[in-house]
């Protein structure tokens, strides 16, 4: 959880320090938003991908779920690769980044639930979440605003805190 809270968080940051360097070319550009693609398949495909197999102790019912969000995820990126934002501000379907912020609040109720309960709770928003990925709702750009990155910045170590508590005290 920390981990891919932090994703978001250094995903939001690095576009705001790439703009802010002098002397930029088209290519430095192109390459850094072709490795930003990459380092996103991984951060919000792959991670809750891993996080809902290993969850499900890799049971096969949870490789169709895990199938679901990588393919989403991946389908969610190409189009944003393809056509970008509508109207400059906002994005066609939930922005990928949206998924570890939600997943991440989620796991703090884990505790609550059985572990055969929480697996349906996760499973079901892991779902819920790929399907509006590739939806065509109009969600808007949270990231490049300071006052998001701010709040990013505080939940980032408002969790990391918790989930740091939550590790020292197993």
């Amino acid at each position: 959880m920390i981990g891919m809270i932090w994703a978001v968080l250094f995903d939001w940051l690095d576009g705001i320090v790439a703009r802010k360097m002098a002397n930029r070319s088209a290519t430095d550009s192109s390459f850094g938003a072709q490795l930003d693609i990459l380092i996103d398949i991984v951060s919000y495909g792959i991670a809750p991908s891993i996080l809902l197999l290993s969850y499900g102790n890799f049971k096969p019912i949870f490789l169709i779920g895990a199938f679901i969000i990588l393919s989403a995820s991946a389908l969610r990126l190409s189009y944003f690769s393809t056509f970008g934002l509508a109207d400059g501000k906002r994005y066609v379907g939930l922005a990928l980044d949206n998924n570890n912020i939600i997943l991440v609040f989620i796991f703090l109720f884990e505790a609550f639930f059985s572990g055969v309960t929480f697996s349906i709770i996760l499973y079901t928003s892991i779902l819920l979440l790929s399907i509006l990925n590739v939806s065509r709702i109009e969600t808007p750009k949270l990231s490049g605003n300071p006052i998001n990155v701010y709040l990013l910045s505080t939940y980032t170590f408002a969790m990391t805190s918790i989930y740091g508590w939550k590790l020292l005290n197993q």
